[in-house]
């Protein structure tokens, strides 16, 4: 069989990997020199490997090891929860759908756990979560320890072994050196698709206008949260209108319009994060490639000049701000849009927002599609006439029978993932795969001929709404 080894290029050339020498690694820089790098060591052989820990990630590790498969989690920070602990993405969205929840099994008992930390208050009756960020760290390392759970911390993801389109190996960098990981499965859960870039999956053509724009999130202290504006505007359970802050919004457009140079702007969003006098704050905003290092660094620097910009604003504007501080700001900028697999199914905006339910739905959507202006304040927001599905099919691709996906790159377009993207949907997709992943193995077939009636049963069993 045909073994291909793809790795990420650095700057001073391709890193090429000779299976011949003992899996030595060898850089040839441009200039034609070489040198041997340290080896390869194996770090382990599972059934499931998951490249990613947010929410999709640690549920779908959750789900896998389970259902009896030996799994292993990568994650290239110290911790779990992706965008909401590595972004500050607040509330978690959505649970519910006119009142009624549609998504449940794991990700709902973490809900349950994080609330008997005092970590998470729901708010019905859209089902969006506040949550403090450190207890959302704890309770999803609690949950994915307590599974059995081989957690690679600090670890990233540089490079993937294939025997034809088969998925043999994945490489991954810490302190330990060069590593690799097998697996009988793999799960994407890198947000960006980074694995399955790597392998050469297919992916969605970029649409017109470009991605949705990268929003750096930070929290603020000394808020008066209890005023009757914040106690309106950062909780988000519908109750009260739209979530954005609309007097705080229109102050600052007035801003704008009379000739002060503010950066471009969401909402602004203001989220409990269960502390009296902090709030987070998701407002900046930047057009931001974040599969290209460059741009999102430099995108990245340009958002941070923006939170102090807007904090500096909202103390002159508002009496809820005048003695604010930035408590802390989110360790990266918040990612809407990136990377999405051509997968075996593509949830296109018509079916989602119709609530076409497929043979093959294993987990639901409730929030509107949510589509922001990569430039300016604009925002396109399209409601739901009923809690949206998914199929089995857009988490897997035609030609990599042992590859799985789940987050914000399965296969939707543009319009549906506006929606998809948020982390209730998310968990219901991470729980999904992580079971298909086991179930596939337990079965002896490839990721596309598992029998999803028996898939879709399991997760009812687990608690799912589909």
């Amino acid at each position: 069989m045909d073994r291909r080894l793809f790795l990420k290029e650095g700057a001073a050339g391709v890193i090429a990997l000779s299976l011949a020498s003992g899996k030595v690694f060898t850089a040839c820089s441009p200039s034609g020199n070489s040198a041997e790098l340290p080896a390869v060591h194996p770090a382990g052989s599972y059934d499931v490997v998951v490249c990613g820990g947010g929410p999709a990630g640690f549920i779908a590790a959750i789900a896998a090891a389970r259902g009896g498969a030996r799994t292993a989690l990568v994650e290239r920070y110290g911790f779990l929860g992706g965008m909401a602990t590595m972004g500050y993405v607040a509330p978690i969205s959505e649970f519910g759908f006119a009142g009624e929840r549609v998504i449940g099994g794991i990700p709902w008992e973490f809900i349950g756990r994080l609330e008997e930390l005092g970590g998470a208050f729901v708010e019905w009756p859209k089902g969006n979560v506040d949550f403090d960020i450190e207890l959302y760290k704890l309770c999803a390392q609690r949950m994915v320890m307590e599974a059995g759970v081989d957690l690679f911390m600090h670890s990233s993801l540089i490079g993937c072994e294939l025997e034809g389109n088969k998925l043999v190996n994945v490489f991954i960098e810490n302190k330990n050196g060069l590593e690799s990981l097998a697996a009988k499965r793999f799960i994407d859960a890198t947000g960006d698709a980074d694995l399955c870039h790597l392998a050469g999956v297919p992916m969605q053509p970029v649409e017109d206008g470009g991605v949705q724009p990268s929003s750096f999130c930070f929290v603020l202290s000394g808020v008066d949260t209890d005023s009757e504006m914040m106690q309106q505007y950062m909780h988000h359970s519908g109750k009260h209108g739209a979530s954005e802050c609309k007097p705080i919004r229109e102050k600052l457009l007035k801003l704008k319009d009379e000739g002060t140079p503010l950066p471009d702007f969401g909402g602004p969003w203001f989220n409990d994060v269960m502390h009296r006098g902090s709030v987070a704050v998701n407002i900046t905003r930047a057009a931001a490639d974040s599969t290209d290092n460059r741009d999102f660094t430099a995108a990245e620097c340009r958002l941070r000049e923006d939170i102090f910009t807007f904090t500096d604003a909202l103390r002159k504007i508002a009496p809820e701000f005048k003695d604010c501080y930035v408590a802390s700001t989110a360790p990266q900028a918040g990612i809407r849009e990136s990377r999405r697999i051509l997968g075996v199914h593509t949830v296109t905006a018509e079916e989602y927002v119709s609530g076409f339910k497929y043979p093959d739905s294993i987990s639901r959507g409730a929030h509107p599609i949510d589509v922001h202006a990569a430039r300016g304040s604009g925002q396109e927001v399209i409601r739901l006439e009923q809690a949206a599905y998914v199929p089995y099919r857009a988490l897997i691709t035609k030609d990599f029978p042992n590859l799985l996906v789940a987050g914000r790159c399965i296969s939707a377009d543009r319009k549906a993932l506006a929606s998809l993207r948020v982390q209730a949907s998310c968990m219901g997709l991470g729980q999904a795969a992580g079971t298909a992943a086991a179930q596939s193995i337990a079965e002896g077939k490839s990721v596309q001929d598992t029998d999803t009636s028996v898939l879709v049963s399991k997760l009812r069993e687990m608690g799912a709404v589909i």
